[in-house]
């Protein structure tokens, strides 16, 4: 059997090749699962006729495996996963590229490996040599490197420049292959979901392409997997570096291109033509696609959501249908006395919209129960946060105990701007499994929503028309915890906190370039501080699908304990 870097070359040449596109959604652990997802797909190639299916970034194990892969059972399980599927190519269809963690003993971890199956054999092996190290990638920490570059891959006449996600996006091994001769490049990739990600991956691509004058198709992965969304979204590229084949974005699927040579060229003259989309119809299917995906692979059989009357309770009900379906949607509301009656009915007529279960809970009976049994010991002590903070965990407990009892997950609601600075109950309104609109800043939500009540997206399983009322989206944000109170008591206004928090967190810009641009200089030392103190909420607060260049917990790591606040200050 290979090793990395060694090959067999199958028999037959041919001036033409159909090469399959295998947009497919693995599973991280599910082996089993993944190798039949594989041989599914390669049963659709072999019926459009291609001579090769091309997966995605280890596509055998899912992505990313994390700390997985440090499993020898994991790791034995893979390689015979590698070894039956090639069996499989055996039997005269398609051969295929797959992705698989590979442990050699020679090696003290495991390599990010590409495999071509075909003959019944493990014809080629190449393995990653860019290990990425930032934003949600620690993969040096699960795998070995290659070392030196991959030499091309020998398919039925064609030399193919096989490699690896990370080594596409730095220069060296695209080149090393196309002075070796490789004719075009195939890229395996589990790229996650931004919203940058489009323009980034394509100018990465294009400039393989351009510096060695060889075309390129770039294969990504279909997947919800926690944090990380993949949206798919594979493409072919020109030597030009133009994109001439799309594949959609958000949709499973196998799709075919077709190349040929050409005065000793290999083009691709034919491929899907799939539209891109973008802006908040992009944004709206990646949260609905991650939280589908996190609901669905830890098996619940639906979500429980409280439902205040207010936007992020109203967009993440949205969201839970356009993924699930209405029938597996509990919506639950909690009225105290400070509930005003505009959300009372701003919440039913909501859930009516939506089509999903809606109860009503009142809470006065546990706060007057928590007051009665707390007077004691706050005897003289005036209200204040506390008492506000008492009824958003009664709610937390209500959401909980019906989590509890019928087995379906707690959705819960903050969104990225509550997020940031902490303007959020701990064991309260931050209780629940996963949270859409965790990488969500609030002026997005109100723009979220307002799109999805314009539209009726394809492939949701949401109703057509308004699904959120008009009322909840034009009246003052308020979280109902005492008379009178709205979010900007606390807060500065939305459209003006959003663009401070958006460089603090995803930009690291300093304090004094902020006020350089205009922005108040008390508010924004107040929001970096408040954007510090709450680290060791967002430590406990759930998971929710990555968005933006810089999310929380895989993305941005700070300590919980933080001396440190940009003064600009002599060290002395």
């Amino acid at each position: 059997m290979p090793a990395c870097g060694g090959r067999r070359k199958p028999p037959g040449v041919t001036e033409r090749l159909s090469i399959a596109i295998a947009q497919i959604a693995p599973v991280v652990g599910d082996v089993a699962g993944n190798v039949a997802r594989i041989r599914r797909a390669r049963a659709e190639a072999a019926a459009l006729g291609a001579d090769l299916v091309v997966y995605c970034e280890l596509c055998v194990s899912g992505y990313p495996p994390e700390d997985l892969v440090r499993k020898p059972a994991y790791q034995r399980a893979c390689r015979a996963a590698v070894e039956a599927l090639a069996a499989d190519t055996g039997d005269g269809g398609p051969a295929m590229i797959v992705g698989a963690p590979w442990k050699t003993d020679e090696a003290d971890k495991p390599y990010n490996a590409a495999f071509l199956l075909d003959g019944g054999l493990i014809a080629a092996t190449r393995c990653k040599c860019r290990l990425p190290n930032y934003g949600v990638f620690d993969e040096p920490r699960h795998f070995e490197p290659a070392v030196g570059f991959p030499q091309p891959t020998e398919f039925r006449g064609a030399k193919l420049g096989l490699m690896i996600c990370e080594d596409m996006w730095i220069e060296g091994a695209g080149e090393a292959l196309a002075a070796a001769g490789a004719d075009f490049f195939i890229v395996p990739h589990g790229s996650p979901f931004r919203k940058t990600a489009l323009a980034e991956r394509t100018a990465a691509a294009r400039a393989r392409c351009r510096a060695t004058g060889r075309p390129l198709v770039f294969v990504n992965q279909l997947a919800g997997q926690d944090e990380v969304v993949f949206e798919g979204a594979a493409f072919v590229m020109d030597a030009h570096g133009e994109v001439v084949f799309r594949a959609p974005q958000f949709e499973e699927g196998v799709f075919l291109t077709e190349w040929r040579r050409e005065a000793s060229r290999w083009i691709c003259a034919d491929g899907p033509k799939a539209r891109w989309i973008g802006g908040e119809e992009m944004v709206y299917r990646a949260v609905v696609l991650g939280a589908r995906d996190y609901i669905e692979k830890n098996r619940f059989p639906g979500v429980v959501i409280g439902l205040s009357g207010g936007v992020d309770s109203a967009l993440t009900a949205a969201i839970a249908v356009d993924a699930l379906g209405p029938e597996r949607v509990r919506c639950v509301m909690m009225p105290s006395r400070f509930t005003s009656k505009e959300s009372l009915q701003d919440a039913e007529e909501c859930a009516a919209m939506l089509g999903v279960s809606y109860e009503t809970i009142p809470i006065e009976p546990a706060v007057a129960a928590f007051e009665q049994m707390l007077a004691p010991v706050f005897r003289n002590l005036p209200r204040d946060a506390t008492e506000e903070n008492i009824q958003s965990r009664i709610r937390g407990v209500l959401l909980m105990a019906l989590s509890n009892k019928s087995g379906w997950m707690v959705l819960t609601t903050g969104n990225k701007s509550e997020m940031s600075v902490g303007y959020a109950t701990l064991y309260g309104d931050m209780n629940g499994g996963y949270n859409p609109l965790k990488d969500i800043y609030k002026t997005e939500v109100y723009a979220l929503a307002r799109w999805r009540n314009a539209r009726a997206p394809a492939g949701l399983k949401g109703p057509a028309g308004l699904v959120i009322p008009e009322r909840i989206l034009t009246k003052a944000p308020s979280a109902e915890l005492r008379a009178g109170q709205t979010d900007q008591d606390s807060l500065p206004p939305y459209d003006a906190l959003d663009p401070i928090l958006e460089r603090l967190v995803e930009k690291e810009m300093a304090v004094r370039d902020i006020v350089a641009e205009g922005y108040d200089e008390a508010t924004v030392r107040r929001i970096e501080h408040m954007l510090y103190v709450a680290e060791y909420k967002r430590r406990q607060a759930p998971p929710g699908p990555k968005v933006t260049a810089v999310n929380f917990g895989r993305d941005r790591r700070y300590p919980i304990t933080n001396g440190w606040r940009d003064r600009d200050a002599p060290l002395v």
